[in-house]
């Protein structure tokens, strides 16, 4: 079996943490180098129910996509949620390593898996990464569909086609408009109206679509706007990440165990539908 330090090295060859950006935290947060690894879970959060699925598998690193402490912290007593994580996990020898926005421009990283997700062809990246001489990392993804669909059959594309929560799939645009051409970006992506309209899709899929922003960009142009769950359209890049440790645990013979949490830790629980307009569809 690796050690921590040696699988570590792979994750960090997959995701180099200096290509992370500067705000983010990213790397180990705990773990011992020298210690054996068997058994690794993939998850996109560091919560408790997160860590306690860890336990019962029997993991030895647990890998998610969001950082469980982006700020400075000067306690991880476990009096406090993120500090009893910490103790989850050290007391039953499980390090942890985060993978974020070093992964979302990777290649591939987070928005390829949910373009994979939708069954969508990639034709390059939303924001090209300028240090990469090949074009293919960088922010969000351009894509093409299969073949044309309604909006209101995209979006239920997407709703079909991701973890199902609360929140489901908002569409802001005609219903029966076409769609050929769709931007893709995992998680929050309304700060890349801008390069969406540069990229002059149809339609623009991605996370936490803000009031105001998403006012404003259905002024600037007809561009439809999917919006989905944060967790729910960065989940599939744990399916991803999980297979890219298996090929590397395959060619060094190590004979990993990777898992893949399917424990839905998007925060909200329950929704409410008031009755829509007339014109308006919900999926």
């Amino acid at each position: 079996m690796p050690a921590l330090n040696d699988v570590l090295a792979a994750l960090d060859a997959l995701w180099p943490p200096e290509r992370a950006e500067q705000w983010d935290a990213v790397g180990t947060v705990c773990g011992d180098p020298d210690a054996e690894v068997s058994r690794v879970l993939f998850a996109v959060d560091p919560v408790q129910e997160v860590a306690d699925e860890a336990v019962r598998l029997g993991a030895d690193l647990l890998v998610t996509h969001h950082p469980l402490y982006l700020r400075g912290t000067t306690t991880v007593a476990a009096s406090t949620f993120k500090g009893r994580v910490v103790h989850t996990l050290i007391k039953n020898d499980i390090a942890l390593h985060v993978a974020h926005t070093n992964a979302d421009s990777a290649d591939p990283g987070v928005s390829d898996a949910l373009a994979g997700a939708l069954g969508l062809r990639i034709t390059g990246p939303l924001v090209p990464d300028p240090a990469d001489p090949t074009g293919r990392r960088g922010l969000g993804r351009v894509c093409e569909l299969d073949h044309p669909q309604t909006l209101r059959e995209f979006a239920e594309r997407a709703a079909g086609s991701l973890p199902a929560t609360a929140q489901g799939v908002r569409a802001a645009g005609d219903p029966d408009r076409t769609i050929r051409t769709v931007a893709v970006c995992g998680g929050s992506g309304d700060s890349l109206f801008g390069e969406v309209r540069a990229a002059g899709v149809d339609a623009y899929l991605t996370a936490d679509l803000r009031h105001h922003p998403s006012s404003e960009a259905r002024e600037h142009s007809d561009l439809a706007l999917v919006d989905a769950a944060h967790w729910a359209t960065e989940w599939p890049w744990t399916e991803q990440a999980a297979a890219q440790l298996d090929e590397i645990s395959d060619r060094h013979g190590w004979d990993l165990r990777t898992h893949v949490s399917r424990t839905v830790t998007d925060p909200w629980t329950a929704h409410a539908s008031a009755h829509a307009p007339a014109h308006a569809f919900s999926v």
